[in-house]
Parts: C-alpha cells; sequence; structure tokens
C-alpha cells in the first residue's frame, strides 16, 4: 500500500529572491532520490512561503522495487586466460556487479561470446530509508547566501525553526542542528498558531486554517484577481511587472491588495523616477490613465487579511511620502550640477583597472562612434549630433538619482540634458544608447541612439577581450553577450550597411591608439568573430532549421543582415520546394570534385565538349548579376539565379568525364567547378542541409 511523503523545512524569513529556486531544488533532489532508489511515486508538488519550503509526494510504494536483470560483461577471450581462470577483468565486473564470478554465463553475441552476470535484489522497506534520506536531502542543498547560527557548523539559507517530516500518518524520526521533526507547523506570523499535521493531505488545508496559503500557484491567482478586480473597480490600469509579482508573491503568505494615494504635486517629478522609487523601495505597483501617465495613487499587497486596510494604507503612504521626498531631492539639486561638471568627475570613476576609467571610455565611445558615423556617410549635422551625444552620454552617472537608482542611468541622463538645452535628438540619444537593455527590449529608434549604442558596447567587449575576459559557461559578469545580441539586433533593425570587420577593426585600432594592449589584436579579433557567431547562431535558430543555420553561416556572417537574409530565404525554398533536393545534390557534385581543384584559372579555349561549354557561359552570364544581388542583400533573387544553374550542372555531369586523361583538360573541368563552387559556398555550405 502506497503512501504520501510531506517534508517541510520551517525557518526564519527567507529572502523572496531565493525561494523560487529553493523550492525547486527541494523538488528536484526529493524526486530523483525516490526514482534513483526505485520507489515507485504519483504526483510531487513543492512549496514555499517566506518561511518554509516544503514538498508533498503522493502514492510512494512502501517498499523498493525488487531488481531481478541480466549485465552484460566483457567477452570470454578478455575474461578467461589460457587456462579458463577468471582474469583481472572479470574478476572487476564481478565485484562491480556484487556477484560471484562461477555465477556467470556465457551466450555469443554478433559472433563474439560474452559473459553475463544475473542480479537480483529484494527491495528493502522505504520506512527504513525514509529518514537519512530526507536529512541527506536538506543538508546537500545550495543557495546563492548561506547563514551559521549558535554554535552549529551547518549552513542553509536561514536558520531552521521547525521539521514537518511525515510519511503517511506517521513521523519520521531525524533531527539537524537539534531540531527534531515532528507533525507541528506554525501558520501566520500574526494571524495563525502553531497546528498538527495529521496527515499530507491535510497540509494545505490546516494551514490555510491558520493563514497561510502555502501553493505559490494559488497565492498569484489571489494577487492577479484582487489587482483586476480593483483596477476595474476604479478604472485604472495597474502596471504589473512580472519581476515584480514573482517578488510579492514570494513576500506574503496570505496577500490582500490593497492602496494608497501620495500628493499630486510629486507628479511634477519624472514619472520614470516616481515608478522606480515605489517598485524598488516600497515593492508597490504604480498605477496609470489610459494614456500611459502615472496617476497620484499605488497599489500594494499585504500579508494578512483585510482588516484595518484603511491604518495599514495610510502607513505605507506616510512611508513612500518620504522615499518621494528624498527622490524629489535628488532631482532638484541634479539639475544644478553642470553637464562639464559631470563629465569631469567622470575621470575618477574607475570602469576597469585596466581599462581606464569611465572618462577614458566616453573617449573611446565618441572616437568609435564618428567613425562609424564616417563609414555611414551620414549628413554633417548628423556627425555632429553622434559626437555630441557619444561625449556626454555618461555624464548622468554622477548624479544623485542614478547613484540611488542605477537603473535611471540614460532615463536622467535625457531629462538633464533636455533641461540643460541640449537638442532633443542628443538628448534623446543618452537615454537610447542603452537599448537594448534585456532581450526583448526594443534597439535605439534614432539613428544618432543606434550608433553611440554599438559604440559604447562595442568598446565594452573588445575591452574587456584585449584583457582576457571572455564569457565562459555560465560566467559573464560584464554582460558580453547581451551586448553583443545588441549590435546584432541594432544592426539588423536599422539595416545598417557594417560590417563586423569594420566594427572590429574601429574598435581595435582606437583602444590600440589609446590604451595599452597586452594582447594581440590578431587573435582578439578570431576570439570576437567567434563570440558573435554563436550570437548570430542564436538569434538564426529562433527561427529556422539548425541545418539551414549550419549552412548559411559555413559561408559567413560578415554582414549581419546577408547571413539572416540568406538564412529566412533558404528556409523558405528547402520547405516550399520539393525538388529543391536535386538542386542539393547537384551543388554537392560540384563542391566534391571542386576540391580536387589546383587553383589554376579556367581557359575556356581548354573545353573540348558541348556540356562544358554550356555550364561556363551559364556561370559567367550569372555570376555578375548574382554577387550584385547578394551585396544589395536581394538574397531571395541570388538563391534563384544560383538555382538556375541547375541544369548546365546536370548536364555537365551526364556528359562530361571530369577526371580526363588529359592533365590540361582535367586541371581546367576542375578549375570550372571550383569557380561555380565559390560563387554557391558564398551563399550556404549546401552539404550541411538534410535532405
Amino acid at each position: 500500500m502506497a503512501k504520501d511523503i510531506l517534508l517541510e523545512i520551517g525557518l526564519e524569513e527567507v529572502p523572496a529572491r531565493f525561494l523560487r529556486a529553493a523550492m525547486n531544488q527541494l523538488l528536484d533532489k526529493t524526486v530523483k532520490w525516490l526514482d534513483d532508489s526505485r520507489l515507485s511515486h504519483g504526483d510531487a508538488k513543492a512549496f514555499a512561503t517566506p518561511r518554509r519550503l516544503a514538498v508533498w509526494i503522493k502514492d510512494v510504494a512502501e517498499k523498493q522495487e525488487d531488481i531481478n536483470e541480466e549485465v552484460k560483461g566483457p567477452s570470454r577471450k578478455i575474461a578467461q586466460d589460457e587456462t579458463g581462470a577468471w582474469s583481472k577483468a572479470a574478476l572487476g565486473f564481478a565485484r562491480s556487479q556484487g556477484v560471484d564470478p562461477e555465477t556467470f554465463t556465457f551466450r555469443e553475441l554478433s559472433g563474439v561470446e560474452y559473459i553475463y552476470a544475473q542480479k537480483s535484489s529484494i527491495g528493502i522497506s522505504t520506512e527504513s530509508i525514509v529518514a537519512e534520506a530526507l536529512r541527506n536531502i536538506i543538508t546537500t542543498m545550495t543557495f546563492p547566501k548561506n547563514m551559521r547560527w549558535g554554535t552549529h557548523d551547518f549552513k542553509f539559507v536561514r536558520p531552521i525553526k521547525w521539521i514537518v517530516a511525515l510519511w503517511g500518518h506517521d513521523v519520521i524520526d531525524f533531527e539537524i542542528t537539534g531540531v527534531h521533526t515532528g507533525r507541528t507547523t506554525r501558520g501566520h506570523r500574526f494571524l495563525g498558531s502553531e497546528t498538527e499535521i495529521a496527515e499530507p493531505t491535510l497540509y494545505l488545508e490546516a494551514l490555510r486554517e491558520q493563514h497561510v496559503i502555502a501553493d505559490i500557484e494559488e497565492r498569484e491567482a489571489m494577487i492577479s484577481a484582487q489587482i483586476a478586480h480593483l483596477a476595474s473597480e476604479k478604472n485604472w490600469h495597474i502596471d504589473v511587472k512580472e519581476d515584480l509579482l514573482e517578488e510579492v508573491l514570494f513576500l506574503v503568505e496570505t496577500p490582500t491588495v490593497l492602496y494608497g494615494s501620495f500628493d499630486p504635486a510629486f507628479l511634477n517629478i519624472p514619472q520614470e523616477v516616481l515608478i522606480t522609487s515605489m517598485r524598488e523601495h516600497q515593492r508597490y505597483f504604480p498605477v496609470l490613465d489610459d494614456a500611459g501617465q502615472l496617476l497620484p495613487y499605488f497599489v500594494t499587497v499585504r500579508s494578512g487579511d483585510n482588516r484595518s486596510l484603511d491604518i495599514i494604507a495610510k502607513g505605507n503612504e506616510k512611508v513612500l511620502r518620504a522615499r518621494l521626498s528624498d527622490a524629489k531631492f535628488f532631482y532638484e539639486e541634479d539639475q544644478k550640477l553642470q553637464i562639464d561638471t559631470a563629465l569631469a568627475k567622470l575621470e575618477n570613476i574607475v570602469f576597469h583597472e585596466e581599462i581606464g576609467t569611465v572618462g577614458d571610455k566616453v573617449r573611446r565611445i565618441r572616437q568609435i562612434a564618428d567613425q562609424l558615423a564616417v563609414e555611414l556617410h551620414v549628413t554633417p549635422e548628423q556627425a555632429t549630433a553622434v559626437s555630441r551625444a557619444a561625449d556626454i552620454c555618461k555624464f548622468d552617472l554622477v548624479s544623485q538619482m542614478v547613484y540611488e537608482f542605477p537603473e535611471l542611468q540614460g532615463v536622467m541622463g535625457e531629462d538633464y540634458a533636455r533641461k540643460a538645452g541640449e537638442s532633443e535628438e542628443v538628448s534623446r540619444a543618452i537615454f537610447e544608447h542603452y537599448q537594448p537593455r534585456f532581450a526583448g527590449e526594443t534597439a535605439p529608434a534614432s539613428l544618432t541612439g543606434a550608433l553611440v549604442s554599438i559604440a559604447d558596447k562595442l568598446d565594452t567587449i573588445v575591452g574587456c577581450f584585449s584583457i582576457g575576459i571572455i564569457p565562459t559557461g555560465s560566467q559573464d559578469p560584464y554582460a558580453l553577450r547581451r551586448q553583443a545580441a545588441g549590435i546584432v539586433q541594432i544592426l539588423l533593425e536599422h539595416q545598417l550597411s557594417l560590417t563586423l570587420e569594420q566594427l572590429f577593426d574601429i574598435a581595435l585600432n582606437i583602444h590600440q591608439n589609446l590604451r595599452n594592449m597586452k594582447r594581440s589584436c590578431d587573435i582578439i579579433r578570431i576570439e570576437l568573430y567567434d563570440f558573435f557567431g554563436l550570437r548570430v547562431k542564436k538569434l538564426l535558430s529562433e527561427d529556422l532549421r539548425y541545418d539551414v543555420v549550419d549552412a548559411v553561416i559555413a559561408s559567413g556572417f560578415n554582414h549581419i543582415g546577408s547571413v539572416v537574409a540568406r538564412g529566412h530565404d533558404l528556409m523558405k525554398v528547402v520547405q516550399s520546394t520539393p525538388d529543391f533536393k536535386l538542386t542539393i545534390e547537384s551543388f554537392g557534385r560540384v563542391s566534391n570534385l571542386a576540391a580536387k581543384s589546383s587553383g589554376v584559372a579556367v581557359q575556356p579555349a581548354l573545353f573540348v565538349e558541348p556540356a562544358e561549354r554550356e555550364l561556363y557561359a551559364s556561370w559567367q552570364a550569372a555570376t555578375t548579376e548574382y554577387h550584385t544581388l547578394l551585396t544589395a542583400n536581394r538574397t531571395a533573387e541570388a538563391l534563384a539565379l544560383l538555382s538556375s544553374l541547375r541544369p548546365a550542372i546536370t548536364a555537365f555531369f551526364d556528359q562530361v568525364m571530369v577526371m580526363a586523361e588529359d592533365e590540361a583538360v582535367r586541371e581546367n573541368r576542375l578549375a570550372l567547378l571550383a569557380a561555380v563552387d565559390q560563387d554557391i559556398r558564398s551563399y550556404a555550405d549546401f552539404s550541411k542541409l538534410v535532405k
């Protein structure tokens, strides 16, 4: 008969940002132990509140499954010597399987005799192993930060206050740091009390009676429903960001939504400042009108019931008033700061000890942005705007507001620059040059913002690579992957003709001129190509088949717009043209033989067969236009023109003996195929396509 297992770890309040990962870890560890222990079970679910982590496994078998299996060992030739004695390999196999060598049997497999061991094991009871297993699950959990308490050496995310461990109706007996398991849990810190869990199926209801909603999905649904009801009732738009909702979800045990207000006079401050202060300091949801403008209200979630909500609201209003007053003070003081004074202060802020100060970085950004503007042949007015935006793009980093709220960098720069008399284009570019900040965010809308953004991100990437800071695995402290992806996104959305080669050369030359480079530029350039190649591959893989991605990447990704267009157009043809596989086969035959060419030039005078003259004529008629189309990024037309060579290629292979006895004729035919293959490979490596 199966029973349920319940494990609850009661804790001091755990930081909200740790809880979901900890909850999932507890679930994964418990399920893995059950599976590894051959214990069949039903559904498993984990729970978390600020004061507890819990897992409930339904229908766990009362004993392990019995083992009765046959395991193949080494071949008989290896297992026995000439006298028939067991070799070291056979004896080692016996030990690993826990069997006597004399019980080995022999069986032939594919003409070779192997030894086999029969393994049998009677499963032991769950009750006899569950205590040690659960204790081990708890003690091996890991967290971003740990604590020790009392005189204990044991570390955990927060001190353990109680442990509930049940096997059906029975308590699973063990202890950690002097805390013994039992069936007593604790309810809401102020509204609830201790209560006993008779058996696992009663866990959620027992906590609910003590004002604790342990199920995170139920809590989230309650919060969302209450916010939606309030928004409908007041005709508000309550701006619910997923990351804030996630944090609030793990700050409360019984959620009750309430609202408050603040002095409308604070609305004279940019609403981004007010919203950031509410979200970051108080975990409040801002209230907007239909036009997206901030209203003088806020929404928050209380951990408790709906009693005395008016008093709770007034307390929150009082705290928020102090926060917004601070923001107002910072905002007013910042406007006294001159841009030139702020720029001078950047000389004292170290970006990286080996790369220089933020002032050094700004000078590099300016030079990179200026050179990008030259490459794109922008107007003189546009070039002036790019230079000015690059010069002052970081000045707000020394403002009090950005010091208090780093996420407002760029936001405050735009506002302060506009108030200081900078042009709208330059002011907006200060905000835009941080875009895209994350996956899914739009690229800068203006060309000025786009060029300064590329310059800033490129400077960081090249600077880090130049001192050996290259992302590996999950380590990317300077968010270089995100910044490279941002550059790729900007190039695509603005359809810029800049190539990666141009970008790398510009940035490397400027770094080399302005600072001492410890690593070879040639090596850095190779590393940068590989790094950006992975970003391009990731981008293409979001929409295209893996083989199409591999095919177009193999032909180069120096021009981002070209590789993306080639990938999408090739994908369309592969999916919509059934006989395209014949074209792929033709291109494959060309490539296979082209590899044997010695590199000599094609000599039409050496052609003997009409079919080779026809292929040469077809290729000559197509190649110039083909490359013109590729350069113009008209990749669908280029692929169609390339595919039009298939009949001539087919006739060539049907009627021409490529590997002729005459060496000159043979080399000339191989040279023709090599010339055609060079054009084919400039579009994609078609051999990588799965037919």
